[in-house]
């Protein structure tokens, strides 16, 4: 039977047919575009309380790896031109070794000026000493006459005035000779502080500092190198305030670098600190609060997993800690 295009309805006969289209096509598109479902294990290994910290009573905190003597900022007491940096990030050094040294010849200078300071004081000195035997062995002459007659009084009164303008010469050569040699003293002290040395032993965790760069100590004062003792190293946990007060102080907790919580270590507890201070170590979760104040609580890693890399200065962890249990 032929298709009659002039008895076909648009509201009844072609409108439902493109809505019948219409809808196979969102199915067809809804059952393409769905996404993938399938279960996967996630990125980070989320944080987990394990042993008897798993079922027993706990409270969990964020911190940061730290060195057991904290970071210690090195600067520079004197500005000038960097001659030379002898540490790099990693070297392990001893106490007052030298980390870096500042442009020394004006101070190399002035230590060559006050030493011939004191050489010329020296002279002066030598030569005053030989005038005052001079003048007062000729006073010591003239007292020893007993004819009045021989010697008259005026050479007297000028013998005794020679003698005591040699005593007042050598005590001024004997004054600049302190003064040349406190000069000297002063230029070997800033010759040494020209050389940068490491305060305590530990590892230099950061240089930011080059050969030939210029270091000022104008204006704020600036940190060159960071280095701290990592043998052991510490973390510095932050618990909430409103959680500080369940804390069981002096066990040891259990701790995890982020997102590897099956790797855990327990930490000895080593103090807390006395102040309870605003929240600075951030973990940016979406669920964290910045407004809180911490109780700051720190653990000592055990030597095994501070030597073999599982922690480092600066890594974030967590932690559980027991608390006291609830009556």
């Amino acid at each position: 039977m032929p298709l009659n295009l002039r008895s076909l309805s648009f509201s009844r006969q072609i409108l439902p047919a493109l809505a019948a289209l219409g809808a196979l096509g969102a199915v067809v598109f809804i059952a393409t575009s769905q996404p993938d479902r399938a279960l996967e294990d996630p990125v980070r290994t989320p944080p987990r309380a394990t042993g008897a910290l798993a079922t027993g009573e706990r409270v969990a905190g964020s911190g940061v790896v730290e060195p057991s003597s904290e970071v210690i900022d090195v600067g520079s007491a004197l500005s000038g031109l960097v001659l030379d940096v002898r540490v790099r990030p990693g070297d392990r050094v001893g106490q007052g070794q030298p980390l870096f040294t500042v442009d020394d010849r004006a101070v190399r200078a002035q230590l060559r000026q006050a030493e011939a300071t004191i050489g010329e004081a020296r002279a002066a000195i030598a030569e005053a000493e030989t005038a005052r035997a001079t003048a007062e062995r000729q006073l010591a002459l003239y007292r020893s006459v007993e004819d009045s007659a021989a010697v008259s009084r005026a050479e007297v009164i000028r013998a005794e005035g020679e003698a005591s303008a040699a005593r007042a010469r050598l005590a001024l050569a004997r004054a600049r000779l302190e003064a040349a040699r406190a000069a000297a003293g002063s230029a070997q002290t800033e010759l040494g502080r020209l050389t940068v040395r490491a305060p305590i032993a530990g590892e230099i965790l950061a240089v930011d500092i080059r050969k030939g760069e210029y270091v000022s100590t104008m204006g704020q004062s600036q940190s060159f190198i960071r280095m701290g003792q990592t043998l052991p190293l510490h973390v510095r946990v932050d618990i909430d305030e409103s959680e500080a007060s369940r804390i069981d102080l002096g066990r040891p907790a259990v701790v995890s670098p982020r997102g590897a919580a099956d790797r855990q270590v327990e930490a000895r507890f080593v103090r807390a600190e006395p102040l309870v201070v605003p929240k600075r170590s951030l973990t940016n979760s979406s669920q964290e609060r910045v407004d809180v104040r911490v109780l700051q609580v720190i653990y000592e890693l055990p030597a095994a997993a501070s030597d073999g890399g599982l922690f480092r200065v600066g890594q974030q962890i967590d932690a559980f800690i027991p608390a006291r249990a609830t009556r």
